[in-house]
């Protein structure tokens, strides 16, 4: 019996009935021989943690711009902490833990620089023809644009968890389900972390009745987040906060957006910039095509010139825009 088999039949004898299992897993977008060693999922995970996109995560902004000290999160580490509260879910409720895992590391490749502001920009600059959401352009990142344009081949299961893993949206897997609630808990708790660490807001500033149930410290308000989706969830095809602790965590959540995310709060002074930035760059990588990487315009005609700008700036980090507006817009010293 083949490594990967043995894993697949563990997989039925601990699971859930309600679980995702790597033997019925896919399709992928063209069919491939199976790994003798991985099962469906690992070779997923595998494939993005693997990828240029991923790795470009680490220079790209989670809330604060192009911060100065070493320990603000970033898009990479936003991710990783996602990943690890999406597998200790995972496996106390005995889900698919590798398919939770594959979500987790992909749902954010599509994102932009500059985070949310740099999101908000592009979908501005193209709302008439569609707009541009983060998340529908991760899956063009794992379907189109990576591997040289070949695309990582990802199983439909992963690829449904990346594209749903927004709040709006529905997964249709439970594990699915497991990662879109737990980039939830990731960004409130860690977003909380870094305004205070800036010194945005203190800790008393947060809302007492939401502090009073989850706690005051951030590990503590995780560890009540998590353990209460675990106690909630469990022999249950479907993932759930108890009405208490979502309350609390939707307080939480509105406090960040008024405190913390919205447009005249300190942590976004620089916002006005970063976007400008974009919309420049984006008029003028549409003017002169031809100085887009071949990476992403291998297919450039008339009718792609804007959907090859967006795949170009999307996948920015914010190191390489700020490079790249330097270089069309400041002249360089004469020697």
């Amino acid at each position: 019996m083949l490594h990967r088999e043995r894993q697949e039949q563990l997989e039925r004898q601990i699971l859930v009935p309600y679980a995702s299992f790597s033997d019925e897993a896919g399709p992928r977008d063209f069919p491939i021989e199976k790994c003798d060693l991985r099962t469906e999922y690992q070779r997923d995970r595998d494939r993005i943690l693997h990828c240029k996109a991923f790795r470009r995560l680490k220079h790209k902004t989670q809330v604060f711009l192009t911060p100065e000290g070493d320990h603000y999160r970033t898009r990479l580490t936003h991710t990783l902490e996602v990943s690890q509260i999406a597998r200790t879910i995972a496996r106390a409720l005995r889900l698919n833990e590798d398919l939770v895992e594959a979500i987790a590391l992909g749902h954010d490749l599509g994102h932009t620089p500059f985070g949310h502001a740099g999101e908000r920009t592009l979908n501005d600059l193209v709302k008439e023809t569609g707009g541009f959401r983060h998340n529908e352009q991760s899956i063009r990142v794992v379907k189109y644009l990576e591997n040289n344009g070949e695309g990582l081949n990802l199983t439909l299961q992963v690829q449904d968890g990346m594209l749903n893993h927004r709040s709006s949206c529905t997964p249709n897997t439970i594990e699915g389900k497991v990662v879109r609630l737990s980039d939830k808990i990731a960004y409130i708790n860690h977003d909380i972390d870094d305004a205070v660490n800036a010194k945005v807001l203190t800790i008393d500033d947060l809302p007492t009745e939401a502090i009073k149930e989850l706690g005051r410290g951030h590990s503590e308000r995780i560890n009540s987040m998590v353990r209460d989706v675990i106690f909630s969830s469990e022999n249950k095809n479907d993932i759930l906060m108890s009405p208490q602790v979502k309350e609390a965590t939707s307080e939480l959540r509105t406090f960040l957006f008024e405190n913390v995310y919205a447009e005249s709060t300190k942590a976004k002074q620089e916002e006005k910039k970063a976007s400008k930035m974009i919309e420049v760059l984006f008029e003028y990588y549409k003017e002169n095509p031809w100085e887009i990487i071949e990476e992403y315009n291998s297919d450039l005609d008339d009718k792609n010139i804007e959907r090859n700008v967006l795949d170009y700036i999307s996948g920015m980090t914010d190191s390489f825009a700020i490079k790249s507006f330097k270089k069309i817009y400041i002249p360089n010293s004469f020697i």
